[in-house]
């Protein structure tokens, strides 16, 4: 009787061979990959790390653009400690921030709400993308024209219930506030989506089961719907956070830094020292430090959020 079975020598063989075209596979992959990420990562290259050490090599002279740098060590970060415009933009820049992310957060969570339990049109979700695809130049344009104390829509419409006009812009005390605000609407709408998103990875099995027990509405969104999109919140507020501390184009438009410093955020006494006073290895410094809060601050939230775990498993 003949054994049919494959003799040890042609089964090694075998083994040999599809071990191989898996690994000249694996080496296809891994070319192509490289390719569809190079671009991106020669951007950062080019675009990101190289302007970044730059800058921090400038924060270690006095340079005014026009003559030659002069290395001066650490004085320009000494510096820092003892200027008051700098703290004072520091504070601008929280208070942007905190009402900032806030706001939106708060609005861009309803709207996404409104749009799991009303309506999912395509075309509402379109809509709510409006704002945040106008530029913010144009934005503090149009705001500042709708605001305006004397021809102004905002004051016209005050007017009519008696109210006095209100300059949104120019009152030291509205003005930080006013900025925050046109910047959460502008952008809540993308905000709303991007939770919105996350609510959709929700099992409805979930919310049926909620139901069953008794579970109102709002113990319903309390202690599921929260639980459960954790980390695209978190995402939402880091995203918003780091954006929030960018903030120049809607500042150098409507107030430019003013009234009397109010709205004179950290980009923008930036922008002031770098290339109107000629002061760029301060304007690095401040840069550097800058970044260091930023980083510090987005390391923070992660870790306390517990951004990488999910209730989902």
């Amino acid at each position: 009787m003949v054994d049919d079975a494959p003799s040890p020598a042609r089964s090694g063989k075998g083994t040999v061979k599809q071990s191989s075209r898996m690994s000249r596979q694996r080496r296809t992959e891994w070319r192509v990959g490289c390719l569809f990420v190079a671009p991106a990562c020669a951007g950062f290259i080019v675009f990101y790390l190289v302007p970044m050490i730059r800058g921090v090599q400038i924060s270690f002279t006095d340079w005014d653009l026009l003559t030659s740098a002069r290395w001066v060590g650490l004085d320009n970060y000494r510096a820092l400690l003892r200027d008051e415009h700098f703290g004072g933009a520091l504070v601008t820049t929280l208070i942007y921030v905190i009402v900032n992310i806030t706001t939106q957060t708060i609005a861009g969570l309803g709207i996404a709400v409104l749009m799991q339990r009303i309506s999912q049109s395509m075309v509402i979700r379109s809509l709510l993308l409006v704002p945040w695809l106008v530029p913010n130049v144009t934005v503090a344009v149009i705001t500042l024209f709708v605001l305006d104390p004397n021809v102004g829509l905002v004051n016209h419409l005050l007017s009519m219930i008696g109210t006095r006009p209100i300059a949104f812009y120019g009152n030291p005390h509205l003005a930080i506030f006013t900025v925050a605000l046109v910047n959460s609407w502008r952008n809540m709408g993308y905000t709303a989506l991007l939770i919105f998103a996350g609510m959709q990875t929700v099992p409805t099995m979930v919310y049926e089961a909620a139901q069953l027990d008794g579970a109102s509405v709002w113990r319903t969104f309390r202690s599921i719907t929260l639980p459960l999109i954790r980390p695209i919140l978190v995402m939402v507020v880091v995203v918003s956070m780091i954006g929030s501390f960018q903030i120049f184009d809607t500042v150098a438009v409507a107030t430019k830094g003013g009234p009397i410093g109010k709205t004179r955020v950290i980009y923008f006494y930036i922008y002031e020292k770098a290339f109107q006073q000629g002061q760029m290895g301060y304007a690095a410094a401040m840069a550097v430090v800058l970044l260091l809060i930023i980083l510090v601050m987005t390391v923070l939230q992660l870790k306390v959020t517990r951004a990488t775990e999910t209730d989902l498993d």
